[in-house]
């Protein structure tokens, strides 16, 4: 489930860096917010398809909108829903940028630059740790090899371990410190 929440994490961080790159565009060619926002639900639907995460929550920003409900209070919520901090800072900035009548297609354009480096670096990091990672699962699974092996070349080998008490106490001692060992 851990594993789920991450990937689902990782997506919407990728399609919200792409999100706010188009609605960066949308603002700069002269569209009011709310027209940005409809325009940015078309093309990222396009890239992502209907059940992209983020053409979901641009397309709620956009109903809701269509109810008088202020963009910022909508990215702001958006920002707590969704758990990323990229999207909470971005919401920040953006009310910011409203409230002062700044250019805020510049301030969208500099931010959207300054987090899609971030997740440039992140992803650099992740390949350059994934060699470690698989390395990492190869080992884990390399007792419980060794042990099939050792099972099946030689029969009752391992009896010791399993049929007396003492066996039994090491075993479980042994057990419990690989299990902590690969969940750390």
């Amino acid at each position: 489930k851990k594993r789920w929440e991450k990937k689902r994490l990782e997506r919407l961080s990728a399609e919200f860096k792409e999100g706010i790159r188009v609605l960066s565009a949308s603002l700069r060619a002269g569209y009011s917010v709310e027209n940005a926002f409809r325009a940015s639900v078309e093309e990222l639907t396009a890239l992502f398809g209907e059940d992209g995460l983020i053409v979901r929550e641009f397309s709620y920003i956009v109903s809701q909108m269509s109810l008088n409900r202020p963009v910022e209070s909508l990215l702001a919520d958006f920002g707590r829903r969704s758990g990323l901090e990229d999207v909470k800072n971005f919401a920040e900035i953006f009310q910011l940028a409203k409230r002062s009548g700044g250019r805020l297609g510049a301030i969208m354009d500099y931010t959207a630059g300054v987090i899609s480096d971030k997740m440039q670096v992140q992803e650099d990091i992740l390949t350059a740790t994934a060699s470690r990672r698989l390395e990492q699962r190869v080992m884990s699974c390399l007792p419980y090899a060794i042990v099939l092996y050792v099972d099946m070349t030689s029969p009752g080998f391992f009896d010791v371990m399993y049929t007396t008490e003492a066996g039994r106490i090491i075993m479980t001692a042994c057990l419990l410190c690989y299990a902590a060992a690969v969940a750390v």
